[in-house]
């Protein structure tokens, strides 16, 4: 039987390629694979997110939390009216400025944990990625907030959070659209003076941190650089470009981020 030319290059990727045939259709154990990885990705944008777990395995790390949610009402709606998850519920705003009275330094970087579009990925990646992601923090001084977990969040929730705490910047972290080979994607994404009204090119972004994807190492350092550069500049977005591979590969750690 000669060898699959396939074969070596489906080990570099989890895309479908070499699916191979059974006469004029897939074979049946592909049909069955593309439907549980559909499966997967429509139970990680349903499936409610446990965020006691999240709690517990935050405070591991020293760090305080505090619970917000968007002005969606409930899963559908948040997907029916994207909208909803750009802003702040009534009561969440107000908690947040009660919040913002009893500070008496703002923050240097606020930092928002939302389910998004997968709890999955906000489950399996957040809290090693902040393991990976603290040691920066603390080599800079950078002073973070509580994070906030923020159900039924949109990226753009960070900017209005951000605003009423003062923050310099806000990281937001949240589960990104889950696609067929990749339910548990985690986005990263960073503001300079975060302010309700900004735009997507106002920020920058660091996509798919998960086990098989940008690992939690890279992505924290990519997310070390990326701020530390804002904090320098005055800016993020479209203005800003990560530059942090020019570094020495290999060399990636917090004493590179001073």
């Amino acid at each position: 039987m000669a060898a699959d030319p396939w074969a070596n290059l489906k080990q570099f990727t989890d895309a479908r390629i070499g699916l191979g045939r059974s006469g004029s259709a897939m074979p049946t154990h592909e049909v069955l694979n593309f439907a549980l990885s559909h499966a997967m990705a429509r139970d990680a944008v349903t499936t409610p997110i446990d965020w006691t777990r999240i709690e517990n395995g935050l405070a591991d790390l020293g760090l305080s939390t505090m619970r917000v949610a968007s002005a969606a009402s409930d899963r559908s709606e948040y997907l029916r009216r994207p909208n909803l998850g750009r802003k702040l519920s009534d009561h969440s705003r107000e908690a947040l400025m009660r919040a913002a009275e009893m500070e008496a330094q703002r923050p240097d970087l606020v930092v928002l944990v939302g389910d998004g579009l997968s709890s999955t990925a906000v489950t399996a990646n957040i809290v090693p990625y902040l393991t990976a992601f603290l040691p920066y923090a603390a080599k800079s001084g950078w002073k973070l907030s509580p994070v906030l977990l923020a159900a039924d969040a949109r990226v753009a929730l960070g900017d209005e959070a951000g605003e009423i705490l003062g923050g310099k910047a806000v990281l937001v972290l949240i589960g990104e659209r889950p696609g067929l080979s990749s339910p548990d994607s985690l986005g990263v994404y960073l503001t300079f003076a975060p302010r309700v009204g900004l735009k997507d090119a106002d920020r920058n972004c660091i996509s798919n941190v998960r086990q098989r994807g940008l690992s939690y190492e890279e992505g924290a350092f990519k997310t070390a650089w990326l701020l530390r550069e804002a904090f320098k500049r005055g800016l993020t977005g479209v203005n800003l470009k990560d530059e942090s591979q020019f570094l020495i590969e290999g060399q990636q750690g917090p004493e590179l981020i001073g």
